[in-house]
């Protein structure tokens, strides 16, 4: 029922949040009413409920060069998101069976892609 759904949501904005603030000096704020995530620039954003033709919970992310076109071709979790795509990042599912190892190191790698120098070799 709902409250079902209802706590599924705020278990992956939990683990997402978890993995996110745990990278140095990261931190979140609201943008357009979702949860952002910034190591001075934005390195994801989280929709829980969904966004536009995507109405499952997914991330946005900032990726390496190549990273998107890599992650969209090994599996369909992944895919080209709206408004950021242009700029390489990729979007992840994260409905069903969720591989939260895989989805910490995408979000590891999002970071690396936007942090600085001193905190990227940390």
């Amino acid at each position: 029922g709902p409250g079902a759904a209802r706590r599924a949501v705020s278990d992956v904005v939990a683990r997402v949040r978890a993995i996110c603030l745990g990278l140095p000096e990261a931190t979140e704020r609201a943008s357009r009413g979702s949860p952002a995530f910034f190591v001075g620039k934005q390195f994801a954003m989280l929709w829980p409920e969904g966004h536009h033709d995507h109405g499952f919970p997914h991330l946005w992310c900032a990726a390496p060069p190549g990273g998107q076109e890599e992650l969209v071709a090994s599996s369909d979790r992944f895919f080209r998101p709206p408004y950021v795509g242009h700029r390489g990042w990729v979007g992840v599912r994260l409905d069903g069976e969720v591989d939260w190892a895989e989805v910490a190191e995408v979000l590891e790698d999002a970071y690396r892609a936007v942090a600085p120098a001193r905190l990227r070799d940390a």
